[in-house]
């Protein structure tokens, strides 16, 4: 037996079993929702299916959460091993044995504090974790037997520090000389996210650059350089380097700063995180002043050189092997069906349970994503049309100019109508009950309607309604018993829709059952290019989406 086909009728099965093991649990009352294999591949293969990123502003830049407030708000008192001691720092000195002293010194200018019977003592620049060795030794300088020294630092001198550059709130902030350059860029309200760089930060005194700051390493590795500071010290972020911006199924979806004016894939791919079962990255941008698409396996990626102002989007990409079709109308058994690739519409037709007497198996259709986003150019482009030459046409008279005025403010609340009529995608692939074996998408809805014996009347009549099916009825009949034509009515513009979703002229179509009568509104424009493109509008929008919209 065929392979594909086998693969076929178990997917099927296991459709059957999950729709079965749903209705049994309905019957018994139960009120959890079971949610099928089908489903859960649904929803997957949905999230799969590579997405161009036609919008990037709204991605934040890599470590953007750093500053919320997290390191301003925690108070610190620099009395750490590493700190060194500066002026005007406040030392508690006690001293016991051959001589006793117990006080609080403060560093001098100098850097030294002053001891009684010792004199200066230098501490400037020493280490917290030293200071009590250097007293120490000091004072045995002068008592050399039966002499004790404990030193505490207790307060440390407050300072100032400038931020700068390109930061949300630059400024001059208060702290102390242990406090970490990320508690002033926090006071600074952080990094300007469309203009100031994470990976060039740099701390200047006295007109030299003292430390480099890179936040990426911070980020990835946890590292940041061991700094002190000094009052007047300046925190400066450089401008934005080159950016590439990542989407997809990743768990760092940021844009990413690049320290040249390249990164390898295989760098970036160490930041950006992929969830588990990415195949697939898309990269587009720029080479060479040429407009750059790829659609790249990862494997390949690690070793592709990005540029600035490319756009990735990493993809777990699985519809190389199944797609998910939906089923809606009159039918049996499961609404999902996860079938290979390249199934055409007969092979799953013959999968399909239906009710014979309740079903019109001749008027099969498909709803497609990719028909209806077509239907929905193609009318918005009509719709740029007819503002084109109207609403940017010149007036003769003020006469003429008042009624332009009248007739634009028409036409721009029809045109914000017709704006908001959302395409069905239908795909007609039925004709006397045969079937166009046409190969199915993800993402299709075959469309199985109900066996209907009536005739639906809409648009301009009097009484929108259903009628019953009567095989001597033409069209003018059915409007007639619909109350016939309203006021607004175009009697030579008259759509008719058959359940297949076939659309034809009345000349020469007769009525079926289940068809749909649309009479579509009068253009009351005197323009005769004018009136071409709304009438033009509004056949598409009664063949796209089965409604009549009034100017």
């Amino acid at each position: 037996m065929d392979n594909s086909k086998v693969m076929f009728q178990f997917l099927f099965l296991l459709s059957l079993i999950v729709w079965t093991v749903q209705v049994s649990a309905q019957s018994l009352g139960t009120t959890d929702t079971l949610e099928s294999p089908a489903a859960s591949v649904a929803d997957q293969i949905r999230q799969t299916v590579p997405q161009q990123n036609t919008n990037t502003d709204g991605t934040q830049p890599f470590g953007a959460n750093l500053f919320a407030g997290g390191f301003s708000s925690e108070r610190e008192n620099g009395l750490t091993p590493d700190y060194l001691i500066v002026p005007g720092d406040q030392i508690n000195v006690s001293i016991w044995g051959a001589f006793a002293y117990n006080d609080v010194a403060t560093v001098d200018p100098q850097g030294n504090i002053f001891i009684p019977n010792v004199g200066p003592v230098q501490v400037g620049g020493v280490s917290n974790s030293e200071l009590n060795e250097r007293v120490l030794t000091a004072v045995r300088t002068v008592f050399t037997d039966n002499v004790n020294v404990y030193t505490s630092l207790i307060g440390t001198n407050p300072i100032a520090v400038f931020v700068t550059g390109y930061v949300n709130q630059p400024g001059r902030f208060a702290g102390i000389p242990a406090n970490s350059p990320l508690f002033f860029l926090d006071r600074a309200q952080g990094i300007d996210p469309d203009k100031g760089s994470y990976r060039r930060i740099k701390v200047l005194r006295n007109e030299r650059t003292v430390a480099e700051i890179d936040l990426y390493r911070f980020l990835t590795e946890g590292f940041i350089p061991s700094l002190q500071f000094k009052d007047g010290d300046i925190i400066h972020v450089e401008p934005r380097g080159a950016v590439v911006t990542v989407t997809g199924d990743v768990r760092n979806e940021a844009k990413f700063e690049l320290l040249g004016d390249t990164i390898s894939g295989s760098d970036l791919y160490k930041m950006v995180l992929p969830r588990i079962g990415v195949s697939y990255v898309g990269v587009s941008g720029v080479r060479n002043s040429v407009p750059f698409s790829r659609y790249i396996r990862l494997e390949e990626f690690t070793s592709i050189e990005l540029l600035n102002g490319d756009e990735l989007s990493f993809s777990a990409d699985n519809k190389d092997q199944v797609i998910v079709v939906d089923i809606e109308g009159s039918f049996l058994g499961p609404s999902k069906f996860v079938v290979p690739k390249n199934t055409k519409l007969t092979q799953l037709l013959d999968f399909i349970a239906v009710d014979a007497e309740l079903t019109d198996t001749s008027a099969i259709s498909i709803k497609r994503k990719s028909i209806a986003e077509k239907q929905k150019a193609s009318l918005e482009s009509s719709l740029q049309r007819l503002e084109a030459r109207y609403l940017t046409a010149g007036s003769q008279t003020t006469a003429e100019a008042t009624i332009r005025t009248q007739e634009a403010q028409r036409i721009t609340e029809f045109v914000a109508r017709a704006r908001q009529v959302e395409p069905n995608g239908r795909l007609v692939v039925s004709e006397n009950g045969n079937y166009a074996d046409i190969i199915l998408q993800s993402g299709d809805v075959i469309n199985i309607p109900e066996r209907n014996e009536s005739v639906l009347l809409s648009g301009e009549v009097l009484v929108a309604q259903a009628l019953l099916y009567n095989e001597r009825y033409r069209a003018v009949d059915y409007i007639n018993r619909s109350g016939g034509f309203s006021t607004q009515a175009d009697r030579e513009k008259i759509v008719l829709i058959h359940a297949n979703g076939e659309v034809s002229s009345l000349e020469g179509s007769s009525v079926r059952p289940g068809d749909e009568i649309i009479v579509l509104p009068k253009v009351p424009v005197k323009n005769l290019q004018t009136a071409s493109v709304i009438v033009d509008i509004l056949y598409k929008i009664a063949i796209a989406a089965s409604v009549a919209v009034r100017l």
